[in-house]
């Protein structure tokens, strides 16, 4: 028989995230500690459901797993097909991104004098239990990858904000910006709040 999944981790998680987020802290705190909670969570692999990690042939999806009632933080899977990517784009509030399985590479970009944008060092690879910061002081345009053409990768996404219904952009090269929302690939949630059927240590 299959060992049940610990979906007590992401209840977890989203509980101590919210009960941190209440203190009011800055930006720079949040990514510190936010980032040790989600460092925490990624590094196990036992509690995401399947459902909320299929790839689609078509393009990368972004399953929502929890969106906090006052919109001041969601948690998303990001499942990447093998090559998939995304183009060039922002957040508009602060993110998290920690690796769950397999690997992605994120080009960071920044504008030039004149306004185009252009690569900022080199690719950042992240590896499973490894969590990366984003956000509008710290580096908010960036285009992010499946490091594998074979197979595919997750990450979990956590954001200052409902991301999938924030007004963001994707941009070309020469700084040019097009409006998106980008929604989400899911129409049901995770239960994580559901003790019933659940033995934790």
């Amino acid at each position: 028989m299959a060992e049940a999944l610990r979906l007590d981790r992401l209840r977890r998680f989203v509980t101590a995230l919210g009960e941190y987020l209440a203190s009011a802290p800055s930006e720079a705190a949040i990514l510190d500690h936010g980032g040790q909670l989600l460092a925490e969570l990624v590094r196990f692999d036992d509690w995401l459901p399947a459902a909320f990690a299929q790839p689609s042939a078509e393009r990368y999806q972004q399953f929502l797993l929890h969106a906090d009632a006052q919109q001041r933080f969601s948690v998303v899977s990001f499942v990447w097909g093998p090559g998939q990517r995304t183009p060039l784009h922002d957040h508009r509030t602060w993110g998290l991104i920690g690796m769950l399985r397999g690997a992605e590479d994120a080009q960071n970009f920044v504008r030039d004098a004149h306004g185009a944008l252009l690569a900022d060092g080199a690719p950042v690879r992240l590896v499973p239990g490894q969590v990366e910061a984003v956000s509008p002081t710290v580096g908010d345009i960036h285009q992010v990858s499946n490091a594998y053409s074979d197979r595919v990768s997750i990450s979990i996404h956590v954001y200052g904000a409902n991301i999938g219904a924030v007004k963001r952009a994707v941009y070309l090269p020469d700084g040019s910006e097009k409006p998106f929302i980008s929604g989400y690939s899911n129409t049901l949630l995770p239960n994580f709040w559901d003790l019933s059927k659940e033995i934790t240590p």
